[in-house]
């Protein structure tokens, strides 16, 4: 009965996953798919550089609210243990929406949403840290590196380093990271650039 309900569950939370609130957004304010747009992702940051920040807002905290609803239904209905994968399949349906020809964001707000219910510390200093970092980089994706580990990192406490819950977590970070390849390879492309023309 808990393999059905954790199957049951992993699709459900991956078709809501699927439901991308900046496509959606964008396309409500009269502006262009945001896929089509700078860095080519459907999230909050291609959000607010395309429609501003009342529209970033709005996408963001329907995405968190959504991740919470993921996390309480994971920890209400499965064991410890199992809930990290439903966070996977929150941040696999944002990355490969089903209803958005599988191609979206990059998952770290639900990671974010997700982590506030079974590790709300670790979640609020993820999110300080991601704001402190960008202050000092002013690179997206790199701050939110440093989110993503933070918030992994908290899972993993808060589930005492039980393996089957550190597995999930990891899977997610890693696979998050992975999202994130276009970025590191440009940002490596822009650095040899400049150095070369020094």
């Amino acid at each position: 009965m808990e393999l059905k309900t954790f199957g049951i569950l992993f699709a459900l939370v991956y078709g809501a996953g699927s439901v991308n609130f900046a496509i959606l957004a964008l396309r409500a304010s009269g502006k262009a798919d945001p896929r089509t747009q700078f860095s080519g992702n459907a999230g909050t940051t291609n959000v607010y550089r395309m429609a501003g920040p009342v529209w970033a807002g709005v996408v963001l905290l329907l995405d968190l609210a959504r991740a919470l609803a993921a996390a309480a239904a994971a920890m209400h209905f499965l064991p410890a243990g199992a809930v990290p994968w439903i966070g996977l399949s929150l941040v696999l349906g944002n990355r490969f929406p089903c209803f958005h020809g599988f191609r979206g964001g990059k998952g770290v707000a639900g990671f974010l949403g997700f982590t506030i219910l079974p590790a709300p510390v670790a979640a609020g200093l993820a999110a300080l840290t991601w704001v402190v970092v960008h202050r000092l980089v002013r690179i997206p994706f790199i701050a939110s590196f440093f989110m993503i580990f933070i918030l992994a990192a908290g899972t993993m406490i808060a589930y005492d380093l039980e393996s089957t819950a550190a597995a999930g977590t990891v899977a997610t970070m890693l696979f998050i990271f992975l999202n994130h390849r276009q970025n590191i390879a440009a940002l490596l492309h822009e650095r040899r650039g400049s150095h070369e023309s020094e």
